[in-house]
């Protein structure tokens, strides 16, 4: 597999120009080429352009100070907010990004036209899944500070989607709790799920006893949710009830969330009884972590009922 990865990366490669100092013949590297692109007709903030190439500030820097001595781009504060350095092109920079979207669009089609219909379907079809995956492969899962500015988006946004497809809406005060200082070691965790920087995704585990712990705040963007990002963030969060000690985890959810429990059913989670009288679930479940995976803990049982007020 990594031999098959190693294979296309020289074709790819080769292909497409990246290795000539002269690429979709405009007199520069790909690298300078890109940056052009990534600036945008409406410029961008600095850091942003930096998470989003994943450059090192230093060459970042080398490659603006050559732009910007072509008279290409200006970089300097932003209007909104002068703490903020942006990069914005010149009107010689915009023409020059013109020239390099057309031949960039020509080049795409010479890729193309050598191919019969049936391979160009399979060709255009082959680089989308492979678009996907690598993106899959890139997103990063980290433990941040509940209070950081992207946990209290993503939490606001799970809140906002459950108040939006539960029957009778959500209120938070009336589930149990989730509050930041529940999330912090010793007592949980919440994980945030980025890629390129933005944050499409969380996820928290909070110690109820020594030996559980609860998952909670499960949500993704639904943007990225073709991407394998729930079960990882699944798997990291079992993770690290096992760091805190805990040897089962258990949730609740509603039954509106279908996909949610179908991923507890995929990753070995037994539906038992109600043990945190939530209003909003209609499930509960539990699994063993760590040496033991089989099945509910001793002394559960199957939830027999049709849930409070018949909505099961």
């Amino acid at each position: 597999m990594i031999e098959q990865v190693r294979a296309f990366n020289r074709l790819f490669t080769r292909r497409i120009g990246v290795l000539s100092d002269n690429y979709l013949g405009r007199g520069r590297p790909l690298a300078e080429s890109r940056l052009l692109f990534e600036i945008g007709e409406s410029g961008i903030e600095l850091r942003q352009l930096r998470e989003r190439l994943s450059l090192d500030s230093g060459y970042l820097s080398r490659l603006l100070q050559k732009l910007a001595g072509e008279g290409l781009l200006q970089v300097g504060a932003c209007a909104r907010d002068a703490r903020v350095r942006e990069v914005r092109l010149t009107a010689r920079g915009l023409r020059e990004r013109r020239q390099l979207d057309e031949r960039s669009q020509s080049f795409a089609a010479s890729l193309l036209a050598p191919l019969g219909p049936a391979q160009r379907e399979r060709l255009v079809a082959a680089m989308a899944e492979v678009e996907r995956l690598l993106r899959a492969a890139a997103v990063e899962i980290d433990a941040v500070d509940p209070q950081s500015a992207d946990a209290r988006t993503c939490i606001a946004a799970y809140l906002a989607e459950l108040d939006a497809r539960f029957p009778d809406g959500f209120d938070a005060s009336r589930s149990p709790s989730a509050d930041p200082g529940e999330l912090l070691p010793p007592n949980g965790y919440l994980l945030l799920a980025r890629l390129d920087g933005q944050a499409l995704g969380c996820g928290a585990v909070k110690r109820l006893d020594r030996d559980v712990a609860e998952i909670k705040r499960m949500w993704v963007a639904p943007s990225s949710r073709s991407l394998g990002i729930a079960q990882r963030l699944l798997e990291a969060l079992e993770a690290r009830a096992l760091e805190l000690g805990c040897r089962r985890v258990r949730l609740d959810t509603n039954g509106s969330l279908t996909e949610a429990r179908a991923l507890y059913a995929r990753n070995g989670y037994v539906e038992i009884a109600d043990y945190n009288d939530n209003p909003y679930a209609d499930h509960w479940f539990e699994k063993r972590i760590g040496p033991t995976t089989r099945g509910p803990a001793a002394g559960t049982s199957l939830r027999r009922s049709t849930g409070r007020g018949g909505r099961r």
